[in-house]
């Protein structure tokens, strides 16, 4: 993560890039419960380019609120690079949004497993144009995990913007 800009600061200059392209956010979070939709709307005005989230814990809520196919959470698993795109996907749809961001992870501090352990989290941020995926491997503890994916999440959507 980087120090030179902190989450806040990023958040707000996320905001103005979507500002000026017009464009709604929506978030669709897992591993991060909510924490990237808290970061978003703790910058005044954030009303004028932020819909909503839906936090999708289970794998039941991403099939029903995200259209998560149920085939991508048996081979791929909730903790995948397919399973985030489709929550992108989802979450665009189920709020009509211009882009979304999403992330599904194992913050810990148990959970993980050989292939997959503690600190992995899959982040996707899309727009109708293209989506892009990051993968995060490193385990801080819990809230460091949680606040690393959050910062991710916002700067991979700013790429996304910056790169359209």
């Amino acid at each position: 993560m980087s120090e030179e800009i902190d989450i806040i600061s990023l958040s707000s200059e996320l905001g103005e890039l979507l500002k000026e392209r017009n464009y709604m956010l929506a978030t669709a979070e897992s591993c991060t419960g909510g924490n990237i939709s808290a970061t978003i709307t703790a910058v005044p005005g954030s009303s004028e380019y932020y819909k909503g989230s839906i936090i999708a814990y289970s794998n039941e809520v991403k099939m029903n609120l995200l259209q998560v196919k149920e085939q991508t959470l048996i081979k791929h698993g909730a903790v995948s690079e397919e399973t985030v795109r489709e929550m992108v996907k989802g979450a665009m749809k189920s709020l009509n949004t211009d882009c979304a961001v999403a992330t599904s992870g194992i913050a810990g501090p148990s959970g993980g497993t050989p292939d997959k352990p503690v600190g992995t989290v899959w982040i996707a941020a899309g727009s109708r144009k293209k989506i892009i995926t990051l993968k995060q491997e490193k385990d801080e503890g819990r809230e460091q995990n949680i606040l690393h994916a959050t910062y991710n999440a916002l700067f991979l959507l700013r790429e996304l913007l910056l790169d359209e």
